[in-house]
């Protein structure tokens, strides 16, 4: 049986890490509420703005902005309607969570307001 978001969280050390201080930063950003999905969580505030996928080893962070995300650390970018980008980055640590990741998020975020 597929184990769940939760479950693949909770066995990864680096993806609890990295998910802590995510949720850090965004305590900081504004209101949100975390949805746990079968295999991953969406950060919402009126909508999804976050898609957190657990890897091993971390987490696969998708930020949703009306512009895909200039910046090597971007692992992809995908185009998925007039006005939307699904921006990907790969997390392995808490310290991935840096300023350029958190603008990323705060953009994000405002766009759900």
């Amino acid at each position: 049986m597929a184990r769940t978001a939760r479950e693949r969280i909770d066995g990864d050390p680096a993806s609890t890490a990295a998910l802590a201080a995510l949720l850090e930063k965004l305590n900081e950003i504004g209101p949100f509420a975390v949805e746990e999905k079968q295999t991953s969580f969406h950060i919402v505030n009126g909508r999804a703005f976050l898609g957190v996928h657990p890897r091993k080893n971390g987490l696969l962070i998708n930020i949703v902005l009306d512009h895909p995300v200039d910046s090597p650390r971007l692992h992809r970018a995908e185009h998925v309607s007039a006005s939307r980008w699904h921006n990907e980055f790969l997390v392995s640590s808490p310290s991935d969570i840096d300023a350029e990741l958190v603008a990323c998020v705060a953009a994000a975020h405002r766009l759900t307001q």
